[in-house]
């Protein structure tokens, strides 16, 4: 049997304020210190369209290869929840503001149906005694996403929405924080595409694997004793990790459409459309072609590199300085990444410029410092914010090329060592990494290693 998934995602928007008000958006406010008439729903009031918001919307239609409707038209979704102050929820339906898009996942086309605007409802808290509502979330614009029934496994529903939030980050429209609720998921699971299910606002991509997997196990059992799949309404259980039924799934009759009779029908000029689609950035895919193609990098280095915008700016920056692509891409994927981890720091707040990186990595370049040296001076040179060659000359760490010191080293190993040498003159040649290991640790790191091989070959006979 063959599993079948379409997905909606909810992606709130980096606006200053919502959707219809002037509300500013926190999401570490207080409860309901965030609201006013307008996203209360008090009558009398109107709402504002926010400009930017729409920009931000149009922005992500065309990184989704979208086409824009030149005319889009709100409509109110009615339906009666304690976080819906309105009783309504105003969105897009018949007439959205983009569709027919798609992203490449794994060489295949995820096509997208449409992307539309639309406001949040707010927050329901529930505990054991009763249920808070905070009026926060109300009014916070969103843009939904949502796919055809092209995804074929969880593993690939995943890589979808990794891609999806990459592209968002990338042009500057959303977080994608899914703990934090700015991205939502909500699959939509079907068996030989027989009826659907969904699965409400999921957020995170371990929660959306295990969720599809588990639906799509219920229901070949149930298909398996010729039970009816019900058309029905998921919420996912953490802690036992199963679906439990929320509701029968609605049908848009349901929610009794109509256009918002507040708003009149959003209108763009193509000029503006096209504005707006030269201010997108070089995107993921384009990125990871050209650092392949430019730089000589191996794919999969390349996709480390641009999985954050951030770090590709910092690669590129310390390549411009240093010239050495492969080189600074090996750095910032095999040790800078691994402290940042340590320090529990990201690149956005990282004091250590890719200047510095470029810096670093020319020291070692110019037999200045060995490798091991900047790998073990790092920690120290993020703390300190200071100049590697600076601090190298400080403390010094200049590299040993030759003379008596290696030589000296050399000796002492080989005769602290005798049993291995032995062993490596009958044929045991791998310890020769182990003696080369042995010489830099008692030159502590500093010993030039073309110098600790051809004095060990000599030595060794």
């Amino acid at each position: 049997m063959k599993v079948t998934v379409g997905i909606e995602v909810h992606a709130q928007l980096l606006t200053q304020t919502k959707l219809f008000c002037s509300c500013k958006l926190d999401w570490q406010a207080s409860q309901n210190s965030l609201v006013c008439p307008v996203c209360m729903g008090m009558p009398g009031t109107l709402p504002v369209l926010n400009k930017r918001a729409v920009e931000f919307a149009i922005k992500s239609a065309l990184a989704l290869n979208c086409s824009v409707n030149t005319t889009s038209i709100f409509s109110r979704k009615n339906y009666f929840y304690p976080d819906l102050p309105k009783g309504y929820q105003i969105t897009q339906y018949d007439k959205p503001l983009a569709q027919n898009g798609f992203i490449i996942v794994n060489n295949r086309k995820i096509r997208i149906r449409r992307v539309h605007l639309e406001e949040d409802a707010g927050k329901s808290i529930h505990t054991d005694k009763e249920t808070l509502v905070d009026f926060n979330r109300c009014g916070v614009p969103l843009i939904e996403i949502v796919t055809e029934p092209d995804i074929e496994s969880s593993a690939e529903a995943v890589e979808y929405l990794m891609k999806l939030r990459q592209i968002l980050r990338y042009i500057g429209v959303c977080t994608g924080d899914m703990e934090k609720g700015n991205m939502r998921c909500e699959p939509n699971i079907s068996v030989n595409m027989g009826n659907r299910t969904e699965i409400k606002n999921l957020n995170s991509f371990k929660a959306v694997s295990k969720g599809i997997e588990y639906e799509f196990q219920r229901q070949v059992k149930a298909l398996e004793n010729n039970e009816q799949v019900t058309h029905v309404t998921l919420l996912w259980d953490e802690k036992e990790e199963v679906t439990k039924p929320m509701r029968t799934k609605e049908t848009s009759e349901d929610y009794r459409y109509f256009p918002e009779p507040d708003l009149p029908p959003l209108v763009l000029k193509e000029s503006r459309i096209e504005e707006i689609r030269a201010t997108l950035p070089e995107l993921p895919e384009t990125k990871i072609s050209r650092f392949v193609s430019q730089y000589e990098l191996p794919e999969q280095d390349a996709k480390i590199l641009c999985e954050e915008q951030v770090m590709a700016d910092y690669y590129e920056s310390a390549v411009k300085i240093c010239s050495l692509p492969k080189q600074t891409a090996n750095f910032i994927i095999s040790d800078l990444l691994a402290v940042m981890n340590t320090l529990q720091t990201s690149l956005e707040k990282l004091t250590f410029s890719p200047a510095y990186t470029a810096e670093l990595l020319s020291l070692i370049e110019n037999g200045v410092i060995t490798r091991k040296t900047a790998k073990d001076i790092l920690p120290e040179l993020i703390e300190k914010q200071e100049s590697p060659a600076k601090f190298v000359e400080t403390k010094g760490l200049k590299q040993i090329s030759g003379g008596d010191e290696i030589e000296n080293a050399v000796k002492k190993v080989l005769s602290q060592y005798p049993a291995e040498v032995e062993r490596y003159k009958q044929g045991k040649v791998q310890l020769f990494a182990f003696f080369t290991g042995k010489v830099m640790q008692e030159t502590k790191g500093k010993a030039n290693p073309q110098s600790i091989k051809d004095l060990l070959l000599k030595n060794l006979g």
